[in-house]
């Protein structure tokens, strides 16, 4: 039978937490496992939940990274989106100031084909 005491920690788990406080791959430190970790007992259990650790961690970093991307590309398309509205806002307010009964005319026609269209 073998004698281990939880107090110290196994060499496996000491190398296991070196490698990933160092950065080392998931596949790296996954073989390293399996060829210090004893069969069985809580040294296999402390590194898996080192090796789970440091893999959430990576993919919560990089999900993070993935909505601050979207979160820049949104803000920039809502930018170019509030400038062509601020553009043809314009523009449209100089052609009714240019005709005033033109643009009253059209607002007519158009409330009347879609009131045809609607009707229905």
């Amino acid at each position: 039978m073998i004698n281990q005491t939880s107090d110290s920690p196994s060499p496996a788990s000491a190398s296991t937490a070196a490698g990933l406080s160092a950065g080392s791959s998931t596949s790296t430190s996954a073989k390293r496992l399996g060829s210090e970790a004893p069969s069985g007992g809580a040294a296999y259990a402390d590194d898996a939940a080192l090796l789970t650790h440091a893999t959430v961690h990576r993919m919560a970093q990089a999900a993070h990274d993935a909505v601050d991307r979207l979160e820049q590309a949104l803000g920039s398309g809502s930018e170019r989106m509030m400038d062509w509205q601020q553009e043809y806002g314009d523009m449209a307010r100089d052609r009714v100031r240019a005709s005033p009964l033109a643009a009253v005319g059209i607002a007519f026609g158009v409330g009347i084909v879609f009131s045809k269209l609607f009707m229905r």
